[in-house]
């Protein structure tokens, strides 16, 4: 078998594998990538006229250095901004988002109903669970009018299962007076209120991340077998790569079982996680919606919980959509029947009618799609990265860290630990 050495071996060229090495460009680094394209979830496909992504990707820079450096690679002409514009379906109702704060949105009596039960609400200093979490800040109506049955559709597991702070800083918390005050005045409690966009697809910011990274570099199609940390040689389905450095980026649980599957089995077996089947459609002509990005279904009557609008975000004529199914990992899914309940949810919503042609469509599965936090896992996960860490092991970004996190945490991740490993 070929054998190579390098002094920073990274796992996955998706952005947090890209970000380490483009900060590394000029060191010794090799990347290993299991797909024929760089991005991981953040790739973009091309079909029929149509533009879409893995998944619905919006961009939301907040960090300077993150700013400057795709500001020096992608022109601003390329890019549209958008000031986020979504709603939820609801009882043949389109209400903006979050449902919480836009209660006086809906029907008097379903009104009346959450405001009584969020004034009436019984809160407590720690909650058993997310499903607790939800009826103690938001009482029961809006709980399980929009925030439980969304949510179960969203991570595909009974809610009691995830933790409180499933979603951290990512949950549009809001107290009482937040929500009556945006009765007259328009909520504000988002962490992305605007976003931007490639005009190209969420590609551009992976081209623009591999750009200067030597070709010489990146490893493709080559799948990780093991890895012997006590040696520190990476087996791939075609080499041995001896590293002084390991950054990872694949799902910590693989990493793990890679390493060595008994020893870690006890952690790896109270992770969870879901998948999500998306489906890509393009049809002749717009919607009557054609000013929403993305949409939330709580109702069961829907087989999606999203849709994403990609026409209303880049302008185009032709609707163009992603659509959503969150699914459990030992589900299996048989697409069609989920394409024909898909177009038959479309056309209920009212999106698309009967002059509507599908023109082209794809489907993908992301597994693991959302990964569920557990803080009763945490502590031994911070063990377990520690422990790697003294062996020269590093893991970073959503799945690699097993964490709920925006696409900018992951780079920063991947900045964070370059400039750890900086001097040594």
């Amino acid at each position: 078998m070929n054998t190579v050495r390098c002094k920073h071996l990274i796992i996955g060229g998706g952005v947090s594998g890209l970000m380490f090495a483009n900060e590394n460009k000029e060191k010794d680094i090799l990347l290993v990538e299991k797909e024929k394209e760089l991005g991981g979830y953040c790739r973009t496909i091309h079909q029929d006229g149509f533009i879409w992504d893995y998944a619905g990707h919006f961009f939301h820079f907040s960090n300077d250095e993150i700013k400057k450096f795709f500001q020096g690679k992608i022109s601003n002409d390329s890019l549209v901004y958008k000031k986020k514009v979504t709603n939820i379906f609801y009882k043949d109702n389109v209400i903006d988002f979050p449902f919480q704060t836009n209660i006086h949105q809906l029907d008097k009596s379903d009104f009346i109903d959450c405001l009584y039960d969020l004034f009436f609400k019984e809160e407590k200093e720690d909650y058993e669970s997310f499903l607790d979490m939800l009826y103690g800040k938001f009482g029961r109506s809006i709980t399980e009018m929009f925030l439980k049955p969304y949510n179960e559709k969203l991570y595909a597991c009974d809610l009691n299962k995830l933790d409180q702070d499933a979603m951290g800083r990512f949950f549009p918390y809001a107290n009482l007076e937040q929500i009556i005050k945006s009765f007259k005045k328009e909520y504000q409690g988002s962490y992305n209120a605007t976003f931007l966009y490639p005009k190209n697809g969420a590609k551009v910011f992976v081209d623009a991340l591999a750009e200067d990274i030597p070709s010489s570099k990146i490893l493709m199609n080559e799948k990780v077998i093991s890895v012997d940390v006590e040696r520190k040689c990476v087996v791939t389905d075609k080499r041995e790569i001896f590293y002084e450095f390991l950054i990872n980026t694949m799902p910590l649980n693989l990493l793990l079982e890679s390493i060595d599957k008994k020893s870690h089995q006890n952690f790896t077996s109270k992770l969870s996680w879901n998948k999500v089947l998306v489906f890509n459609l393009g049809f002749n002509k717009s919607s009557k919606f054609d000013d929403v990005h993305w949409a939330y279904f709580p109702e069961g009557k829907y087989n999606f919980y999203r849709v994403g609008f990609y026409n209303n975000i880049l302008d185009h004529e032709r609707l163009s959509l992603y659509v959503e199914i969150g699914c459990s990992p030992e589900s299996t899914v048989d697409e069609q029947s989920a394409l024909d309940k898909v177009l038959q949810g479309l056309r209920q919503a009212g999106i698309i009618d009967e002059t509507h042609q599908l023109q082209s469509y794809c489907s993908i599965v992301m597994n693991p799609a959302y990964v569920h936090v557990d803080s009763q896992l945490h502590i031994r996960k911070e063990e377990i990265k520690s422990q790697l860490e003294s062996v020269g092991v590093y893991t970073v970004g959503r799945y690699g860290d097993w964490k709920y996190c925006s696409i900018e945490d992951s780079m920063l991740d991947a900045i964070s630990v370059s400039k750890k490993l900086e001097f040594l």
